[in-house]
Order: C-alpha cells, then structure tokens, then sequence
C-alpha cells in the first residue's frame, strides 16, 4: 500500500472504532509498517488539518472527530479490483446481479483516470474456478499495482530458498492458491510463484515495463477467466 491509500486507510480506521482510540503499535500491526511511520503519518494528517488526536494511558491511543470528517465517496482502483474478486465468488447465487450492478455504479462514479487504471489492473487479475479463499501478504499485493521490479526469497516445495528479482505482471487464483505471476530473471522466463511460498519481498527502484498477455499464460484457455469490472 503506497503512503497515500495509508493515509486515507488511517482516517477511516480511526472513523471505524470512534470514539475509541487505536494506539500506534496496533495501527503498525494493521498497516504491516513501523510504529514511527504510524507516528510520522499521523503527524501529516494532523498538520492536513485532520481532527485527530491522542489520548495518553495504558488503554490510550489516536482518536478522529467522526462528525468533522467525512468518509471517501470514490473508490481507488484497488479498492474496486478487490470488490470485483470478492464478487466473483458470488457467481450462481441469488445475489451475483445486485452485486455486480452496484459495483458498475461505483465505478462509474470513480474518476475517470482511476477507471481505467482499475481497469487495467484487473486485467492483471485471472481466475480459475471461484479463485481461492487463502490471504496474500501486503508486500505482494501491492506488487502489481506499484509496478516495480522485487526482489523475492522464495521457497519451493523442498522448502529450498532462493532469492529472485522478478517483474511482476499479474495474479493467478487457483482454487487453492494464490499465484504471483512474474517475470523472472533468473530463470529468464515467466513463473508463477505461490504467494504462501514468498519468504520476504523487497521492492527495487526500477520500473516494470512488461505487460501479461492471456496467451502467455500455459493454461487451457476455457478454464481461465479475467477478471473484469463490467
């Protein structure tokens, strides 16, 4: 998650739980980042002119002023991927059209430039059966979406490790697993790595310029679907 979805992510923690606070170790949990970021983001929305203040003591913590703030009316371009998997496994239930309707309201509302940017990361995404139900850590979740060069400790079914600079280009649901699918440097050609397998991530400065084409992936073609937002 880049700085400025934490940002906006905080105020709405915070709006969640009012009047009851969270405190800086919590919120660090929650955000997978150190307890000085927390601090230093905090301070930055406070100086934005954010009423958010700290309450001291054991039970204390960073509490916002609900009625002096407003919750985001638009959804981002990842928040909108997200919606769209989660609807997907609704497939063949009473309520998959309901649901797939207010997700084509939303994103007819979102700003253009974050419609198409939603759009083409969920071109990103594909799907086999329902997609898993498993997590995937933040540090690969963002992968795509921040598109830059990782540098990965990876652990194959030996539980052997080794350490890859890869190229994110997309996501793969198996109906057991998530998949990282990326271009990989050291074996010079395009791998899918199982995200439960991912040791540590480091992100590189160096962009990725890449694209995943359907026909790059080695899978029967009937049995993937892409992921779309329509």
């Amino acid at each position: 998650m880049n700085r400025t979805d934490r940002l906006y992510a905080l105020v709405e923690e915070l709006r969640a739980v009012a009047p009851r606070p969270r405190s800086a170790s919590w919120l660090a949990r929650r955000f997978e980042v150190s307890v000085r970021t927390i601090e230093r983001d905090i301070a930055a929305l406070q100086g934005a002119g954010v009423p958010i203040w700290a309450e001291s003591g054991r039970t204390g913590g960073y509490v916002v002023d609900r009625a002096r703030t407003l919750p985001p009316v638009n959804l981002t371009p990842g928040e909108a991927v997200a919606m769209a998997v989660a609807l997907h496994r609704l497939a063949g239930t009473p309520f998959a059209p309901a649901a797939g309707a207010a997700l084509r309201k939303l994103v007819a509302v979102m700003p253009a430039t974050d419609a198409a940017e939603a759009h083409r990361l969920a071109g990103r995404v594909h799907l086999i059966g329902d997609g898993p139900a498993t997590s995937v850590p933040a540090s690969v979740a963002d992968a795509v979406t921040a598109r830059r060069v990782l540098r990965l400790r990876y652990a194959d079914r030996a539980g052997a490790d080794s350490m890859r600079d890869v190229e994110p280009l997309g996501y793969l649901g198996s109906p057991r697993h998530w998949y990282l699918v990326a271009w990989c440097r050291l074996r010079d050609g395009l791998r899918c790595f199982r995200t439960d397998r991912i040791v540590s991530v480091h992100p590189l400065a160096e962009p990725v310029t890449r694209e995943l084409h359907p026909g790059d992936l080695d899978i029967p073609h009937e049995r993937v679907r892409p992921l779309s937002l329509v």
